[in-house]
Formats: C-alpha cells, structure tokens, sequence
C-alpha cells in the first residue's frame, strides 16, 4: 500500500565499499491502527451520553384541591454544612430534628412503617424537600437518592417558609 524506498546512490562503481541496502517501511499497519483509534474514540462519545435526572414538579392548575395529609408528610430541609432537619405534620406545631445524611434512611424508613401501621397501607409517605441557600447540589441529589431507595413515589421540591426559617437560625434565605 505504502511504501518508503531509500536507496543507495553508489551501486554502480566498482570500489567495493560498504554497501546500501534499500530498506522498505511498509506503512500499512499503521493505518489499519489509525482507522482503529478513530473508530473507537468515534464509538465511546456516542456511547457515553450525558444522564440527567429526572425530576417530576407537580401540575400547578390542578382541578382538585386535595392537600397533602399532615401525618403523611415527612418535611426535609437541607442546611449549610451537610447538615438536615426534619419534622412531620405542620410547620407550626411540629418538632424540628437534626439528623445527618447517613440516618436519613432510617427516618423514612421508621415514618413509612408508622403510616402503614397507621392507615393499613392506604396512604403513602409524601416527602418534602427543603434546599436552603447554603445546601449544595450535591445534598440535594443525596436526597433524590434516598427517595428513590426507599421507593417513595411522591416527594416535592419546595421553598422555605419563614416559620422553618425561624426555627432554624442556621437557615438563612440569601
């Protein structure tokens, strides 16, 4: 296919001196393995694409004006310094608890078996998540994994309110 010659230019005279031999470099294995790295690196960018997660916001024009059962909703709001509080029921009234990102399992796990006791399987646990200012991106993604560990099928992204604000003097809004 390809070739390099390199002759000598003394063959002819009769000196008999050292003598050059032609050397041929055939070059066509290195084409075979420049068609092999395109194909391959061609192959793994379409093969890798970008995942994204998906994320499902309730409609906002709904017709019916059912709300979210208060000893259904497990509420998480994400602090600065990958801390979290949770509470049940309503903001008002309820306890507010600290807890870390490796005892959030436990949580909703202990509030799941509390409502099947509760309502004998008829209703579900709702969780509500909270980000504040300072949480990361990456807390809240700790989170989203944590519902779909533990199977939860309805969990909202919400904004603070300004009384878990004030319950919670480490949240702050900007």
């Amino acid at each position: 296919m390809a070739t390099i010659d390199a002759a000598s230019g003394r063959q002819g005279q009769k000196n008999k001196r050292l003598v050059k031999k032609s050397t041929t470099v055939d070059l066509t294995p290195m084409v075979d393995l420049g068609f092999l790295l395109i194909t391959f690196f061609v192959f793994t960018t379409v093969m890798a694409k970008p995942a994204v997660m998906p994320v499902n916001l309730p409609y906002h024009k709904t017709t019916d004006n059912s709300e979210v059962c208060e000893s259904c909703a497990l509420t998480v709001i994400l602090a600065a310094q990958n801390k979290l509080y949770y509470y049940s029921g309503a903001a008002d009234t309820a306890t507010f608890y600290q807890a870390e990102y490796s005892n959030i399992r436990q949580v909703i796990q202990q509030k799941k078996a509390a409502l099947r006791q509760l309502f004998n399987h008829k209703r579900a646990l709702q969780l509500i998540v909270k980000p504040s200012a300072q949480s990361s991106f990456q807390n809240f993604v700790d989170m989203a994994d944590e519902a779909s560990i533990n199977i939860i099928q309805r969990y909202y992204i919400d904004e603070l309110t300004p009384v878990e604000i004030n319950k919670i003097p480490v949240v702050q809004l900007f």
